[in-house]
């Protein structure tokens, strides 16, 4: 049996699951790990990254031989390094908000429909791995003088397991130094950084090889959002992946980048095909419903509200939520906006309350998908909410799509284990290999249920108070 291995490196845990060529989990590891935050500021030894990592790769290395393993990580991760590769400073996480002066005057200077067009970034904003680097310069010149390389956390994990300094597009997507329409570095931006291509990682594909690591193949994967797609098979252009866990994350594949539209804030990726894909996100998802059981539900689980709400008719007796505590982002933004349970009586008890929230992240959903003008027939549902029948069954009626929920949950690290078996040359393309190794699980289909005047009741709510 030939194994691979499916590296997510999260914001606060690492996962990895060792998957056999079938595409059966035969062994998990997650480790939890703490950031240090102070203010607008978030930060992490580089060297922890190392050795989370290192200690769960070798402790299941010490189990079973790997044939190939590939990462995935977040996107703005910044960690800047001497000649050899040792860190100047502590990881700028990519939660990091110092730059937020530095975003400003990017704007200014460039424009945001000039770094969308070359981008594919509809917003400049402070976690920019462009705007840490002017941070840097500007505010730590001693630091800026001395880096010879420049890493996104997923870049230097590949460097320190097989010593090559290399990147992939799908990463440096919203870096605001790639031009993702050429796949090259935009010299323009990094002349008004201040920094040169000869210090920035060379440029490869995803599923390429970088090196190994004892016998393990080490190859090139994806940007973590793009994994967890792969993984639940949403390749092509056939299907749009929805994960809703403390966010709610829409992927959207897509054959050209969008033109540009001032109301629009949905950036623009390059995918692991080299093609593209839209990724809209709402700030407060499964983190809503998680506020609300804790808050006012402290007894039950959420299978046990689940229960108590499947009884509530459709609209909750009229009451609508907003699901806003974070403020709104995709597709209309507005930092500002807040949660609001509209249309209280007496009548409503604990159940109404918790429903309206189901209903209303299915709202945000509909409303994504016409943003993002995904006309797919087929949601795969990932996350935590994807493990709720009830949620499921809303958001399948609320949008009138099919949603499929997956066999295998942890879709990030079985998206990277496809990328590494078609690195290693298991399988002959990304298409194969999803056909081979990604199981469905549930398939939920739009019921008779008819939720039109609610959702517009709520896009009426939507449009007074946000």
């Amino acid at each position: 049996m030939r194994y691979l291995l499916g590296a997510d490196v999260g914001t606060t845990s690492l996962k990895m699951t060792l998957f056999d060529e079938h595409g059966n989990a035969v062994k998990d590891i997650t480790k939890e790990y703490s950031l240090e935050a102070f203010g607008d500021r978030v930060e992490l030894e580089a060297e922890e990254y190392w050795r989370i990592f290192s200690e769960a790769l070798d402790e299941i290395s010490a189990l079973y031989e790997i044939e190939a393993l590939s990462i995935d990580t977040q996107c703005e991760t910044l960690i800047v390094t001497d000649e050899n590769g040792q860190p100047l400073r502590k990881a700028i996480v990519w939660l990091d908000n110092r730059a937020v002066d530095e975003a400003a005057q990017i704007s200014r200077d460039f424009g945001e429909q000039i770094v969308y067009e070359v981008t594919g970034q509809p917003e400049i904003t402070a976690t920019w791995p462009a705007c840490k680097l002017l941070w840097l310069k500007q505010n730590e010149p001693d630091i800026f003088l001395k880096i010879c390389k420049i890493f996104l956390l997923a870049d230097y994990l590949l460097f320190r397991l097989t010593g090559n300094y290399v990147t992939e597009r799908t990463l440096q997507s919203s870096s605001l130094y790639l031009d993702i329409r050429s796949g090259n570095w935009w010299s323009e931006m990094l002349d008004y950084i201040g920094i040169g291509k000869d210090i920035l990682p060379h440029i490869m594909n995803s599923t390429e090889t970088v090196g190994f690591y004892g016998k393990t193949r080490v190859v090139t994967g994806v940007m973590d959002q793009i994994a967890g797609a792969v993984g639940a098979g949403v390749i092509g252009h056939g299907r749009i992946s929805e994960m809703t866990g403390t966010a709610m994350v829409v992927l959207s594949p897509t054959e050209e980048i969008p033109p540009y539209n001032s109301d629009s804030k949905i950036p623009c990726h390059v995918n692991y095909d080299g093609k593209y894909c839209l990724l809209s996100w709402t700030s407060t998802a499964g983190m809503a419903l998680k506020w609300f059981l804790d808050s006012f539900c402290e007894d039950f689980s959420f299978k046990e509200m689940d229960a108590l709400a499947e009884e509530i008719p459709s609209g909750c007796c009229g009451l609508t939520f907003l699901p806003y505590q974070c403020g709104s982002f995709m597709p209309k933004y507005n930092p500002d906006a807040r949660g609001v349970f509209s249309g209280l009586t007496l009548e409503h008890k604990r159940a109404h309350l918790y429903r309206s929230v189901l209903e209303a992240v299915a709202f945000s959903l509909k409303n994504m998908l016409g943003a993002l003008a995904a006309g797919h027939k087929e949601i795969r549902a990932v996350g935590g909410g994807a493990l709720s029948p009830l949620w499921c069954q809303i958001k399948a009626d609320v949008t009138g799509r099919q949603l499929v929920t997956l066999k295998h949950k942890e879709t990030a690290c079985l998206g990277s284990a496809v990328l590494a078996g078609v690195g290693a040359g298991l399988y002959p393309d990304v298409e194969t290999a999803c056909e081979r190794l990604i199981q469905t699980d549930i398939t939920y289909s739009p019921s008779d249920r008819d939720y039109s005047e609610f959702y517009k009741k709520f896009c009426e709510l939507e449009a007074k108070l946000v």
